[in-house]
Parts: structure tokens; C-alpha cells; sequence
């Protein structure tokens, strides 16, 4: 479609424009972790770039010079992106900000700003999310992360700015959920991995031409949508810990072995935007909405389970997108999401009995053909599954 190329070429461009845009006095903010917000970040007059990248075993090995090889992967390479130094959008970064959702998060904070020297700023999330006491932390928080900001860029939020750009993010997620729904459809002339590009291409691009791009290609897609093919393939569901730019291997097995993916619950696609709702335009507001999101894994779980937000969602999902089967995907010592691969299992299977797939993995092509294996047995559960519930229909 000639808008998904327009966003493919304006990705590529996007490190000389911050070159540029640096020359001009701009600064960039580069950051890890989507509890990191964006609003106030565009609100201070700065650049985001969401940083941080997968698949590259090279940049891990570099990383594990500085980190122990006992952290998971994308840590690893995270830190290998900047001591290898070539990263454009590490390179155009005047400040970076992590949030510490995890301990590896946290530590990865402490060894770019002690190895690498740039300025630093935490961003503290509270364990205790659902009680009173973690909302009061994360308000407290997310202002001292603006006295931080302020401090180092000399600028000053000014509330009216804020609310711009919180509107300016709402219809971004409006646009983005919509998307998600027009790819599931039986007939789409857009693949899910088209929208989880066009996620990702958001980590770079201005954001108000982001938001301009993003209406350019619904209209797009509503205009050809009639003239799209059925898709029967396989609906997949991924789930599971991050897959950063540059990390496509469970997507594309998923993909050659005749599967196609519907829907996803990770931090880099749906889940960036999904459920984030700003009904206070100030700056508790904005806490508030980051705190009620769907919480991340490395978050402690609510029991019973069904008072959980991300395990209602995963259902929720599962059920409007039609998902046949769920692959859950887990990095090389991504603790918090491999500790609850088996709650995940049962809880899926207890609400909808679809098949499972755990796929534990890490930055190496090696385990490439034992997943193939694994992934094209999974495909064929799905499909003895339909053939099962056509002969049950007769």
C-alpha cells in the first residue's frame, strides 16, 4: 500500500532529520520502556525516540562485556547499542530515560549512565500498582521525573502544552486500536505485521506526522478494503516478552509455516497503546492513566486472576480478533514472563481452550529449526481443531 511505503521511507529518513533537527538546538529524549511518558516528554518541547533494538547477537555479546550474561538478551543488547556506538538514534540522543519495571530495566539505567555517560533520568513503578499507596508513588514519581527533565533542558511544562499533547497522543491510540481491527478481518488488504511495523515506525517519527500518516493509510485501507482476499490461515495470538525492532524470528516462522498472526499483547505493538486513557488533562491525570494500563508481567499478578487486567485482556483479545491458538513468547532470562508462561497456559486454556505454544528463546539463529519444528506442530494442532469442530457442526 502506498502509505505503509511513505512511513518505510520516512523511517529511513528520520536520522538526518534529528541530525538536522539538533543542528537547529533541538534536543532528543531517548527512552526505554513504554511506562515511560511521551506526553510530557512532546510537552517540554522535546523529541521522543523510543530506543532499543532485538535479534542481534553481535550487540549482545558486546553488551555481556558490561552486564552479566545472567540478564536477559535485550538488556544485553540495549547496553551493546551503546557501547558499539553506532546506533543512530542512540547517536542523536541528548538524554535518556528508563523506567524501572523490572530490576534488568533498572540496572540497564545504572550501566548506561555510569559506562556511557549520558544524563540519566529514572522513572521509578511501583509494585503495589493497585493499591493506594502505588498511586501516590507514581504521582510522586512522574513529577520528580518532570523536575529532572526540566532541570537538565532548562524548559518548564506548561499545563496548556500538556494537554495538547495528550490529545494529540489520545487520537495517535485511537488510530493505531482501529488499525488492529481492520487487520483481524477475514478479507484485510493490511497484515498484522504491516501494523506492528507501522507501531514501531511511531518509536521514530515526528509524532504529528505520525498522526497524519496514520489517517493517510486508514483511508487507505478503507478504500481498497472491499477488493481483499479471504485469509484462512491459522489466527494466531503473541504474546509474551518484548520483540524490539530487528527481532522478527518468532514472526517470521510464524509466518512461512502458514500461520497468521491476528493479534498481539506486547509492549512494542498493541499493548502500547491499548488502555491508556488520559481523563485528566494534568499531570496526576496522565500518572493515573499510565498506572491503569495493562500492566506489564514484570508487575506483580492480582489474584484471583480474573481481577488482573492482563489476563482479562489476554481473553478480551483472544475473543475480538478470533485468535485459534496462542504462541507465548519468552527471552533468555526475561524472568517475569517465563515465571507466569504456566499461569498464562492454564488461564487461557480454563476461559478458551485454544492451544498454547511456549517458545523460550534468545538473539541466536541456532534454535531456528528445533522452534520450526515446534511452531509448524502447533499450525497443525489448530487446523485438527477446526477439522474437528467442522465434523461436529455436520
Amino acid at each position: 500500500m502506498k502509505t505503509l511505503e511513505r512511513i518505510r521511507q520516512a523511517v529511513e529518513r528520520r536520522p538526518s532529520e534529528l541530525i538536522e533537527a539538533r543542528a537547529r538546538g533541538e534536543k532528543v529524549l531517548g527512552y526505554f520502556c513504554c511506562y515511560i511518558p511521551e506526553e510530557i516528554i512532546d510537552a517540554l518541547g522535546l523529541i521522543p525516540v523510543r530506543l532499543g533494538r532485538g535479534g542481534d547477537e553481535t550487540l549482545v555479546d558486546l553488551g555481556a562485556r558490561y552486564v552479566s550474561t545472567n540478564n536477559c538478551v535485550f538488556i544485553r543488547e540495549s547496553v551493546g547499542l551503546f557501547a558499539d556506538g553506532k546506533d543512530p538514534y542512540v547517536q542523536n540522543s541528548d538524554f535518556v530515560a528508563v523506567a524501572g519495571t523490572c530490576i534488568q530495566m533498572f540496572r540497564l539505567s545504572e550501566l548506561v549512565k555510569y559506562y556511557f555517560k549520558p544524563e540519566v533520568v529514572a522513572l521509578g513503578v511501583p509494585r503495589n500498582f493497585y493499591l493506594p499507596e502505588g498511586r501516590v508513588f507514581f504521582r510522586h514519581e512522574m513529577a520528580d521525573f518532570v523536575r529532572q527533565v526540566e532541570a537538565m533542558t532548562g524548559r518548564t511544562l506548561e499545563p496548556g502544552r500538556l494537554s495538547e499533547s495528550i490529545e494529540l497522543y489520545r487520537q495517535i491510540r485511537e488510530a493505531i486500536l482501529e488499525l488492529y481491527a481492520r487487520q483481524s478481518r477475514d478479507a484485510s488488504p493490511i497484515s498484522w505485521r504491516d501494523i506492528f511495523d507501522v507501531v514501531q515506525a511511531g518509536f521514530y517519527l515526528d509524532r504529528r506526522q505520525y498522526l497524519s500518516l496514520l489517517k493517510d493509510l486508514l483511508t487507505e485501507v478503507e478504500s481498497v478494503g472491499e477488493t481483499a482476499k479471504p485469509n484462512n490461515r491459522p489466527r494466531i495470538f503473541v504474546s509474551g516478552s518484548i520483540l524490539a525492532p530487528g527481532d522478527t524470528k518468532i514472526i517470521d516462522l510464524i509466518e512461512q509455516l502458514g500461520g497468521r498472526i491476528v493479534v498481539d499483547d506486547l509492549c512494542t505493538g498493541l499493548r502500547f497503546h491499548k488502555e491508556l486513557m488520559v481523563h485528566d488533562h494534568s499531570l496526576d491525570g496522565l500518572a493515573d492513566a499510565y498506572l491503569d494500563r495493562i500492566p506489564c508481567a514484570s508487575l506483580p499478578c492480582l489474584l484471583p486472576l480474573d481481577e488482573d487486567k492482563r489476563f482479562t485482556t489476554m481473553v478480551q483479545l483472544a475473543k475480538e480478533h478470533r485468535a485459534e491458538g496462542m504462541i507465548y513468547h519468552t527471552l533468555r532470562f526475561c524472568d517475569p514472563f517465563t515465571f507466569k508462561a504456566n499461569a498464562t497456559m492454564k488461564y487461557m486454556q480454563e476461559k478458551l481452550g485454544v492451544p498454547f505454544l511456549e517458545i523460550h528463546t534468545e538473539y541466536s539463529p541456532s534454535d531456528v529449526e528445533a522452534l520450526r519444528t515446534r511452531v509448524e506442530s502447533f499450525i497443525d494442532v489448530i487446523y485438527m481443531q477446526r477439522e474437528e469442530k467442522e465434523a461436529a457442526a455436520c
